[in-house]
């Protein structure tokens, strides 16, 4: 390795020029990136709602309603005008209205007194007309823009499809926001914490080149999701910086007996199994998240995995580089150490470690059994409830009631069974009404006497769709337990049946987010306790730091359920590998040098060493994580990445505070077993002392 440290540092301006470029590059192609926001797509092939989604656009006209446009005080001619504008915007593959299920003739030629009141409800009442529309997949924004100029300020718009484009409209503003307000404060933390007004910079262009190509490569992908496109960036930023103050310190402590070219090898040397085992957690915890078959966490999880492999080679790499073409600037601008010393901490946290020991057991299963009660939210309905969508979907509420439709498909077949499986439908607590062919039209009317576009509306070569509307919310608990019965009863008709609607598609994120939660995060632990396992060759020593760490976190996620609060599932996913993956590195850090300082010194006087030699260092580590996270929550109205933000802030900080106040007491107790389980250490330690 040493050679390879030595040509970095003697091919400096080749190196810097390298990165540069490379960056310039990447930053170019990241305009380039497709970005998905729908999470839909994210769900497994074979989930039942996909599937359904799947047959409607293979077998019906038009793709699935994903949008709701209502139009008030207007007339059957008047809202037959407005849908003609509205079907002919680029990027609306249709639009559901009541002639598409009566039929346009008779909507025309009939008084609304002579129509089924059951059917005409769902879509006219009151002189307003409620419209349903399919917008194609990546026209979300253009699509409202135009909708919303049509329809001006007096009408209303709402559904997954206006939410899609809001989101996208947040998604870039909001991450340049989390920015500006985290790099300033990552900039504050570091001048406080180092030495030099120029170290604090090189930290920053080390990791943001890191970012940039990260975001620039991800251009081998046919598209990310924007949960990666707002959360990647921040995490990555805030997880790395460590890398570079690790290196640094260790640079700053061999100036002074070498040149810095010699002083530079030395500190890679002495850095880089840290920096690599620090990388190497975060990596694993990243790492499981690929194994989520919800194929947000794989995206999510692979962006990170890649995000921090570069970051360590910028940090191994480019890093020393810049640092000994700027060891002169860093000299001129040398000021006095900001931060205070934390010599007397030791012996107040030394104090504190049995209270705060017993504490954690108290609190420990409490806070396990109530996160494991955490109720979680799947859909989006939250992010823009502050918008106009916000408030025009509550208008459509007021006048149209809480409408929720799905679709049920179901082979054609037998129109009786059809009527039974209807009437059974009609049955179910929360469902408003059921339209089909045999309730609309009537099974005794022979298809041909029927306008063909009101019988595609119901009828493809293989399927009937069904059309169920209940009064249930988006997501709720009624929600899926009305889903699941609705299921129920058409497997007593049919032995296959699909489901779809945005409620459908939440159900199956239910349930395989619900699997997905317990293999992810039994994947991160076990990853995570086998690179323990290794860097310390000790059987004790994983068990302990990840109770300390798996404490925190446990601590974090029970906030919800103690609030009464629903939590982002994927804020909870994320949470629970980032958080151990990034914070266990205090625990590592703390450990270290308490094993150190343990061959010179008795058990208590090394952990009080050890506490006053790394604090800074994990104050530092946890401010900035915590302020990345702060960052996203302040700046975010999208609830999923605020969730997240709230979460890794707080679960930075609870886990700050399990390192500092807990793992002493849980060191210094269990020093016996430790040092009977760790292999050599016992011998080290007795020949040393």
């Amino acid at each position: 390795m040493e050679k390879i440290f030595r040509s970095i540092t003697e091919h400096r301006k080749i190196v810097l020029s390298a990165f540069l470029i490379a960056a310039i590059l990447c930053a170019a192609l990241s305009l380039l990136v497709q970005v998905n926001y729908n999470m839909v797509d994210y769900l497994p092939k074979d989930a039942q709602s996909t599937t359904a989604i799947k047959i409607i656009e293979d077998e019906f006209e038009g793709e699935f309603p994903n949008a709701k446009v209502m139009l008030s005080n207007v007339s059957i001619t008047e809202a037959l005008e407005y849908k003609e504008k509205i079907s002919a915007i680029d990027g609306v593959a249709s639009v559901t209205w009541l002639d598409d299920i009566i039929g346009l003739n008779i909507i025309k030629s009939t008084p609304l007194e002579f129509l089924d009141p059951s059917i005409v409800k769902n879509y006219y009442y009151d002189n307003n007309a409620l419209m349903t529309l399919s917008v194609e997949s990546g026209k979300e924004g253009k699509v409202s823009d135009a909708v919303y100029e049509l329809i001006g300020e007096t009408n209303a718009a709402a559904g997954e499809a206006f939410s899609t484009a809001k989101m996208q409209e947040m998604s870039v503003s909001e991450v340049l926001n989390a920015v500006a307000i985290l790099l300033p404060i990552i900039v504050i933390i570091l001048i406080i914490s180092t030495t030099s007004w120029i170290e604090p910079l090189l930290f920053l262009l080390t990791t943001g080149i890191a970012v940039i190509i990260n975001m620039g490569t991800n251009i081998i992908y046919s598209e990310i999701s924007f949960i990666t496109l707002t959360v990647s960036p921040i995490l990555q930023l805030a997880v790395s910086m460590d890398y570079a103050i690790f290196l640094l310190h260790s640079f700053s402590d061999f100036r002074s007996d070498h040149e810095p070219q010699e002083a530079m090898i030395l500190a890679m040397k002495q850095s880089f199994s840290t920096v690599a085992a620090s990388a190497a957690t975060t990596v694993i915890g990243f790492a499981a998240l690929i194994f989520m078959r919800f194929g947000i966490g794989a995206d999510l999880g692979l962006n990170l995995f890649k995000g921090v492999a570069l970051s360590f080679i910028s940090v191994m790499v480019f890093l020393p580089a810049v640092t000994l073409l700027c060891h002169n600037a860093i000299d001129k601008t040398r000021h006095i150490k900001l931060i205070p010393s934390f010599k007397k901490a030791g012996n107040v946290l030394m104090k504190l470690r049995i209270p705060f020991f017993i504490l954690a057991l108290m609190i420990v299963v409490p806070a396990f059994l109530a996160q494991s009660n955490t109720e979680f939210l799947y859909g989006t309905g939250a992010v823009t409830n502050a918008s106009r969508l916000g408030k025009d979907a509550s208008i459509i509420k007021e006048k149209f009631g809480e409408e929720n439709m799905l679709a049920l498909l179901v082979p054609k077949e037998d129109p009786g069974k059809e009527i039974e499986l209807c009437d059974a439908l009609n049955k179910i607590p929360n469902v408003k009404s059921v339209v089909s062919y045999v309730t609309a039209v009537g099974s005794e009317i022979p298809r041909e006497f029927v306008p063909e576009d009101a019988v595609q509306q119901f009828y493809s070569e293989n399927y009937s769709r069904i059309i169920i509307y209940t009064d249930t919310e988006e997501e709720s608990q009624d929600t899926f337990d009305t889903i699941q019965a609705v299921i129920d009863t058409a497997a007593k008709y049919y032995d296959t049946h699909y489901l779809a609607g945005q409620s459908a598609t939440l159900f199956d994120m239910k349930n395989v987010v619900s699997i997905d939660t317990g293999i992810v995060n039994l994947l991160a632990i076990i990853g995570i306790f086998i690179v323990l396992l290794v860097t310390f060759r000790s059987l004790s020593l994983p068990f302990l730091l990840l109770f300390t760490i798996e404490t925190a976190i446990w601590i974090n996620l029970s906030f919800p359920y103690f609030s009464g609060n629903a939590l982002s599932f994927i804020g909870y996913l994320i949470i629970s590998t980032v958080q151990l993956g990034a914070t266990v590195d205090y625990a590592i850090l703390f450990t270290n040098t308490y094993l150190y300082n343990r061959k010179t010194l008795d058990k208590k006087d090394a952990m009080r060493l050890t506490t006053e030699d790394n604090l800074t260092s994990v104050l530092t580590s946890a401010g900035i994580l915590a302020t990345a996270g702060f960052a996203l929550a302040y700046t975010s109205s999208n609830s999923i990445i605020s969730d997240l933000g709230t979460l890794l802030g707080r679960g930075t900080l609870l886990s700050l505070a399990m390192v500092s106040l807990v793992l002493p007491a849980l060191l210094v107790l269990f020093d016996g077993i430790i040092q009977k389980t760790t292999l050599n250490l016992k011998s080290r330690l007795q020949k040393d002392t």
